[in-house]
Parts: C-alpha cells; sequence; structure tokens
C-alpha cells in the first residue's frame, strides 16, 4: 500500500501529518485502527461511543487540532476513526482536524489552541460546546455519536422543561 501521508516538524505545534498528494472531500487520508479499548479517557484517548473512549494504533495521535480543519472523521467498519478530506488539500498541506469532531467533551487540553486558524476558538473544545452553526458545518464528518448525545440532550431539556400534563 502506497503512503498517503506522512510525519513532518510543524512550526511550534511538534510533529504533523501532512499530505503526500492532493485530497479531494470525501477522501480518505488515514484509515484508523483501534488499539485499545476501554479505557479511561486522556490527552491522546479518542472518545469511540456515548461513553467510551480507546487508543488509535499508528499515526493517529499525530494528527493535530485545528479550529479551522481541513480533514474530518468517518467511523470505519472497525469503529475506528478514519480522517478524511472535509475540502481539497494540497500536496503538501498538513491535515489537521477538530478534536470535537471525536469527543464530546475535552478536558486534556488546559494550555490555549496553537492552531492559529482566524476562527480559532482560543482553546480545544469538545463538541458540546460548539456553537450550532459550526456543529452543522462539520455534520457529516463528525462520529455519529456526537450528534445521538446531542438528541438525547435535548430530549431531556424538553421533557424537564415541559408543563406537566395531568387530567382532571
Amino acid at each position: 500500500m502506497t503512503s498517503t501521508v506522512e510525519t513532518r516538524a510543524t512550526d511550534g505545534r511538534g510533529d504533523g501529518i501532512f499530505a503526500l498528494g492532493p485530497f479531494e472531500a470525501g477522501d480518505t487520508l488515514y484509515v484508523g485502527v483501534l488499539d485499545e479499548i476501554r479505557i479511561k479517557n486522556h490527552s491522546h484517548a479518542s472518545q469511540i461511543g456515548k461513553t467510551s473512549f480507546g487508543f488509535h494504533s499508528g499515526l493517529s495521535s499525530i494528527f493535530n487540532h485545528s479550529c479551522d480543519p481541513n480533514c474530518g472523521i468517518r467511523i470505519n467498519e472497525t469503529g475506528g476513526h478514519d480522517i478524511v478530506a472535509i475540502r481539497h488539500i494540497s500536496a503538501g498541506d498538513e491535515a489537521v482536524y477538530d478534536y470535537a469532531m471525536r469527543n464530546y467533551q475535552i478536558q486534556h487540553f488546559p494550555c490555549p489552541c496553537s492552531c492559529g486558524a482566524a476562527n480559532c476558538r482560543n482553546s480545544i473544545t469538545g463538541w458540546k460546546d460548539l456553537p450550532q452553526n459550526r456543529k452543522d458545518a462539520y455534520a457529516s464528518f463528525v462520529a455519529p455519536y456526537l450528534i445521538e448525545i446531542d438528541i438525547e440532550q435535548a430530549a431531556a431539556i424538553r421533557l424537564a422543561h415541559a408543563p406537566d400534563r395531568h387530567i382532571s
């Protein structure tokens, strides 16, 4: 199999993953393989279900976060996170995704975000902290359990605020 990405040093953010050729929206840059599941959440863990976390093997943990990503997440048949292009990526571009595309809540990045994007949120946040317009823009490129959690949260809020319906 021919490599489509490689690890390179970035300017001030450690190593990153760079495209070796062009990609178009929907193209898979990297196939995620789960290495270990049922672990506690921490900085290199990926949420892999509503309440479960795991490790991906290989280069998965080297993909950097960006508040203006050119990649997103697609769950594959093994439950791993494939990294897919959400817009055109040229050869030599760093492939980045928003960590909110995989984790409902981010608890392990206390430092300010260093992505440098014009729309930077200044911190790496989870899906629950994204504004609705950003969620809508990401909808086809996020882990589906994030959308399921949002639906459940919205239903719980509606139920909590619903007037009592007593029959007299």
